[in-house]
């Protein structure tokens, strides 16, 4: 079967440009904590991206059909995960004394990792929109492979923007009191993140 990887790509591009949890967490941790954080972010981020679709064409989808149980246990992860950022962001903002150079950068790096592979929607991706460009069948794991490297790259082009335009923002901040109300509201962002994953999971 001939796939059309352009018409692809652009489908992907289209999922990937709407605003989302991601999203929202990277624009707000490059704000606050500058481009290292926002790219080692990213790099979580893609790799756990990378790791849903190596599942995806390993039968994981499958599993998680007929295990209903386990997909809830996952995005439960999730949540709690996110509610614990969203606490540490929100203790940290008091301790804000002058804008500093990110610390914990593996953190976020582990953050953006587990979020995404606690998430079974980003594993689920392949379930909704790769069928379409081959006609309902099973993708092969070459077939697999070659979406999921379409997918991620463009995904990580995207999250690199996003890093790129809220590290300049973070380079023009020089207020205590500013970044204070910036890690604050990047705490309300995690947190509504994982009121999403909540209500995702009812």
């Amino acid at each position: 079967m001939t796939i059309n990887w352009i018409e692809f790509a652009l489908a992907v591009l289209v999922i990937e440009l709407t605003p989302g949890p991601n999203m929202a967490w990277l624009a707000a941790l490059s704000l606050a904590e500058g481009r290292r954080a926002g790219l080692v972010a990213t790099a979580g981020i893609g790799i756990g991206l990378a790791l849903n679709a190596m599942l995806a064409a390993l039968g994981l989808v499958e599993l998680l059909s007929v295990r209903p149980g386990l997909q809830s246990g996952l995005r439960w992860a999730g949540v709690a995960l996110m509610l614990w950022l969203a606490w540490q962001a929100w203790r940290e903002a008091d301790m804000v004394a002058k804008p500093a150079e990110p610390r914990g950068a593996g953190r976020h790096f582990a953050s953006g990792l587990l979020v995404n592979l606690f998430n079974p929607k980003a594993l689920l991706f392949f379930v909704v929109v790769v069928p379409p460009f081959l006609g309902g069948a099973a993708p092969t794991i070459a077939q697999a492979m070659g979406f999921a490297a379409i997918s991620v790259g463009l995904a990580t082009a995207v999250h690199l923007a996003i890093v790129a335009g809220g590290a300049r923002a973070h380079g023009l901040i020089s207020n205590p009191r500013r970044m204070v109300r910036i890690r604050r509201v990047m705490a309300l962002i995690m947190l509504g993140i994982a009121l999403w994953l909540a209500g995702s999971a009812l």
